[in-house]
């Protein structure tokens, strides 16, 4: 299983929020270089960079962050955070991104996401699948989860996994930034649902949100999930680095 930390970004500086909201900001580090040497340091391969000022104003904002990560450590990076049109598309990709998440997109604008899909293929397109928690899953939260949709998360994961999705984000927005633990239940219906649909492959599962300690990432792994991101459980070291390097 893939081990992915997350930096957040504001203002160019490193912080985590609480299920999804900007009022609990806390900065970690305000040079998110010296925290991504620290990933790299450790072994880590990956990368999770989300541009929340560009998932606010509906366009990418904090490039330059992306460009410097990409340029100064050799991290795989898979950037979201903004991404609503072509041209946010080329920023990223031209700023070094390897892969790109898109969430609010796939939601509200469908034929763009499809046509990144088409263009780029599903090695480099990541479907944005966070939610808020319901008796039959969760609904998809879109605009930096400032904002609900009607549609139900695995359907709509199904729906692109016949379109040729292969990777899914997936954030128990509840879950987000509580250090309680991940939507353990969640990712068990939407595997089981995924593995049995008429889609040409799997999906590959990348869970978020909640991750406290390593034996909830020994139940991601257990339970068939591809990655983990794991973020304010690294920043408030309840896992140290140095605990993950068996899946490095």
């Amino acid at each position: 299983m893939r081990i992915i930390p997350a930096i957040d970004i504001i203002g160019g500086k490193c912080v985590r929020l609480t299920k999804g909201d900007y009022n609990t900001k806390k900065i970690y580090n305000e040079n998110p270089l010296e925290v991504a040497k620290q990933f790299e340091d450790s072994g880590i391969e990956y990368l999770h960079l989300v541009d929340l000022d560009g998932a606010k104003a509906s366009h990418v904002v904090n490039y330059r962050v992306l460009e410097l990560l990409a340029s100064k450590t050799s991290l795989k990076i898979d950037f979201g955070g903004g991404l609503k049109s072509d041209d946010d598309l080329h920023v990223a990709f031209n700023s070094g991104a390897r892969q790109i998440t898109g969430g609010s997109i796939a939601v509200k604008d469908t034929a763009t996401f499809n046509g990144w899909l088409t263009t780029y293929g599903s090695e480099k397109i990541i479907l944005g699948a966070d939610c808020h928690p319901t008796e039959t899953g969760g609904t998809i939260a879109v605009s930096g989860w400032q904002e609900r949709s009607n549609q139900e998360v695995i359907p709509f994961v199904q729906s692109y996994q016949k379109k040729g999705i292969r990777y899914v984000v997936c954030t128990d927005i509840s879950k987000d930034g509580m250090l309680e633990g991940p939507a353990l239940t969640l990712y068990k219906k939407m595997l089981e649902a995924c593995t049995n649909s008429s889609a040409r492959q799997s999906i590959k599962l990348i869970a978020s949100g909640g991750v406290s300690c390593i034996e909830d990432v020994i139940a991601l792994k257990e339970l068939g999930c591809e990655g983990v991101i794991i973020g304010k459980a690294l920043y408030e070291n309840k896992i140290q680095l140095k605990d993950l390097a068996r899946y490095i």
